[in-house]
């Protein structure tokens, strides 16, 4: 799999951004993913540069196109999505039985987009936690925490990895709701990770033996401590074996594997 998150694609193909060419970045990253060659693409939110404007996601969509001609590419929404126009510009609503891109199925939660897969040895939610837009904090609502929890109840015990834009602690920036999240999910087993992004930043940390994983930013970072790229994920019953690849700010830990292993 490859996991890719915040890559803030403008209508304006000479967007720069703290220094970096999101647009350009993009394209490296989508060469090292195709050269790869992975299951999947899965990209983590802030598809569009500030306030998902209709003529954004023409472009990322064409920046992209290349993986989707060879893979199935995931799509989670951010803070800076609009999805009015996400939708329209993918040509799917969240009624519709698969989710973009050939990704999933969408299921039906109404002004949420969340999508399913169940891929032995793994399953991915997808979850929505666009609140507004260009609204830095995110939310999941009660509608789609509901339909999670009722999900969860009736889902077979596969490992299950759950993605999500936004940060999981908590400041006023991040997921609202983050504490009834982790309430609906501590006592379902089968759920071990949680991905995220909107930090721009690269780390790892566990609640309750719940692998909490957040990937880098491929636009730019806030930090130079940072690094900016994707991470390529190799999935099994047991664990997973992440490695950073990393295309700009802090190289450091560029092609270094991280292992997890899945709670019991």
């Amino acid at each position: 799999w490859a996991w890719l998150s915040d890559t803030h694609i403008s209508q304006d193909p000479a967007d720069v951004v703290r220094g970096f060419h999101p647009h350009d970045n993009l394209r490296k990253v989508v060469s090292q993913v195709l050269e790869l060659a992975p299951h999947s693409t899965l990209i983590d939110g802030d598809l569009a540069r500030l306030r998902g404007l209709p003529g954004d996601y023409p472009q990322f969509r064409s920046l992209i196109k290349p993986l989707a001609a060879k893979m199935p590419v995931g799509l989670v929404l951010g803070n800076h999505d609009n999805r009015k126009n996400f939708l329209a510009a993918f040509g799917v609503t969240p009624a519709q039985a698969s989710g973009a891109l050939g990704f999933g199925k969408s299921q039906r939660i109404k002004g949420k987009y969340v999508i399913t897969l169940g891929n032995p040895p793994v399953r991915l939610v997808l979850l929505d936690s666009l609140f507004r837009t260009d609204i830095v904090a995110g939310l999941l609502g009660k509608a789609q925490r509901t339909w999670l929890e009722h999900y969860l109840a009736s889902a077979s015990p596969i490992p299950t990895l759950l993605f999500v834009h936004h940060t999981l602690d908590d400041r006023d920036s991040s997921l609202l709701d983050v504490d009834r999240l982790f309430r609906i999910i501590k006592p379902h087993r089968m759920v071990k990770a949680i991905v995220y992004g909107h930090s721009h930043a690269y780390k790892y940390d566990t609640w309750n033996g719940i692998h909490l994983v957040n990937i880098p930013a491929v636009g730019y970072n806030f930090a130079p401590t940072e690094p900016i790229g994707w991470v390529e994920t190799r999935l099994s019953a047991a664990g997973a074996d992440l490695t950073l690849h990393a295309i700009g700010g802090n190289m450091a830990g560029d092609g270094k594997t991280t292992s997890i292993s899945w709670r019991a």
